[in-house]
């Protein structure tokens, strides 16, 4: 694999094209030597022996892996978190699932919600700190599925030399995300009507699976129609667990998977989403979001209060939320920004939030030395899962926090952008991901998500019931691993499951 030219080139503006790229709250410590850079090649290798768990490969999250299952599996924080910092920990946990209200409030630490908003809380769409749970039905209302909207735009000076990377701006009348409820004497923007549209696959062995997917219904536009140019894309929220390590994997690393061109030849062209980082004012590595569009876990964190909750930061100061200039009577309407308050959430707060969101433990694995596991484990790799689903990664040694430094860390993702088909394209243009792009997700702690949500739904709307539905969903760059899957004999795709719900 390659890292491309363009990356200098584009980043000259930064003090260093390396550094540009780094996770923003991520401080260095020390380079690697050469040796320390030799072991991590070693101990990242892929296994050739599957007869066997590797070293370590119980704890998925380094050495701040916590054992834990059930509802609360994913609500721990780092177990090599300091001590010091456990205090902050829980009160981020508390600004998570805090209830705002709308201002005028008595609760003037709590008001400031909307005036448009998707949610009350940041903990009602992460459901235990895990997945959103898909509508099920019309009637249902699809509280952890929201519309994010876009549409094309002048290009961006300070991105022009990112190749690939497309302007967008949130749709003129609605913005960045279709907000369906509203405080007190305001209209929702829309509300949304899900019905699943379902079609039956067969197996080679003659399993029938069925498949489904949103048919996404837009009802009752408050201020007209949606701009002829504007691109939707319906998304579930992401599972909360092992975001600071994901921002602490160098960037060297995650480019060095990089082959746009497909250059070996194995039918795998990941590349890296760069972002604008409003935060840091300058280009960056996206790593957050369902197609990396976030750099840092505080921009994700800080975007998703502006356009889910409605509340400002300093990262997002308008304290109207995601209002355009066309809804002036949210502008208009009473905010919980003030002379004395500043932002609705202050710098302080935000960042125990972000604390919070960084830090929540990755459960360890079960069974690792189970047989059917192994061999599920072996058929994951032949049938070509690790390409994009890499395993493992070292992370940074990173100043000020040894919980996250040098940490043999398995998240099962490359953090890069692939195409996944036609099956999976929303159409929808995030920097450099495409409408067929997706950034591979994260597999750790996949085997608990119908114990922390209370239900089984993968993939970026919910549509995936199963594992295996998820798996038949892949197409492009992933059409070959899918099909070598629904090639395998029963007992095999009974293991390979096996494998991915020991994660």
């Amino acid at each position: 694999m390659r890292k491309v030219a363009f990356l200098i080139a584009g980043l000259a503006l930064c003090a260093g094209p390396a550094l540009a790229l780094e996770a923003g709250d991520v401080v260095i410590a020390a380079p690697r030597t050469p040796e320390e850079a030799a072991r991590v090649a070693l101990v990242t290798a892929q296994p050739e022996d599957f007869a066997k768990a590797e070293p370590f490969e119980t704890n998925s999250g380094g050495a701040g892996s916590v054992a834990a299952t059930g509802a609360g599996a994913f609500s721990h924080a780092n177990a090599a978190l300091p001590n010091a910092r456990g205090l902050d920990f829980e009160l981020g946990r508390a600004l998570f699932e805090k209830l705002w209200v709308s201002a005028p409030a008595s609760t003037k630490a709590s008001d400031g919600l909307g005036p448009l908003y998707n949610a009350r809380a940041c903990s009602a769409c992460h459901v235990n700190d895990g997945r959103g749970r898909p509508p099920s039905g019309p009637d249902d209302k699809p509280l952890a599925l929201t519309l994010h909207l876009a549409v094309p735009t002048a290009p961006m000076t300070a991105m022009a030399g990112i190749e690939g990377w497309q302007a967008t701006a949130p749709d003129r009348h609605y913005g960045a995300q279709l907000q369906t409820f509203a405080t007190g004497g305001l209209t929702a923007e829309a509300r949304l009507r899900v019905s699943w549209q379902v079609h039956e696959v067969t197996l080679a062995d003659g399993e029938i699976v069925s498949l489904r997917k949103p048919a996404v219904a837009v009802e009752d536009l408050a201020h007209g129609p949606l701009a002829a140019d504007t691109m939707t894309s319906p998304r579930i929220a992401p599972p909360m667990i092992g975001l600071g390590l994901l921002e602490a994997i160098p960037a060297a690393d995650i480019l060095a998977k990089e082959d746009p061109d497909d250059a070996d030849g194995d039918g795998i062209s990941g590349r890296a989403n760069i972002v604008w980082s409003p935060e840091h004012g300058r280009p960056m590595l996206g790593r957050f979001g369902l197609k990396a569009g976030s750099a840092t876990v505080a921009h994700q964190s800080a975007k998703a209060f502006a356009n889910d909750i409605g509340i400002s930061s300093p990262a997002f100061p308008a304290p109207w939320g995601d209002c355009t200039d066309a809804q002036a009577d949210c502008r208009a309407a009473p905010h919980g920004d003030g002379d004395t308050r500043g932002d609705e959430i202050d710098a302080e707060a935000l960042a125990i939030t972000v604390l919070y969101a960084a830090n929540l433990a990755v459960p360890t694995r079960r069974a690792v030395d189970d047989r059917e596991v192994l061999r599920g484990k072996a058929l994951f790799h032949g049938a070509g899962c690790a390409y994009c689903h890499t395993p493992k990664h070292v992370t940074h040694r990173v100043e000020g926090a040894p919980h996250k430094s040098f940490q043999l860390i398995w998240p099962y993702t490359d953090l890069l952008l692939h195409d996944m088909g036609p099956g999976l394209a929303d159409g929808f243009v995030e920097g450099r991901a495409t409408g067929r792009e997706w950034r591979t997700p994260p597999l750790w702690g996949i085997g608990l998500t119908a114990a922390v949500t209370g239900e089984t739904s993968f993939l970026h709307d919910g549509r995936a019931r199963s594992l295996l539905e998820a798996i038949l969903w892949h197409g492009g760059e992933a059409e070959a691993a899918r099909d070598a899957v629904a090639a395998m004999e029963k007992a095999d795709r009974n293991a390979l499951i096996r494998f991915l719900e020991s994660l």
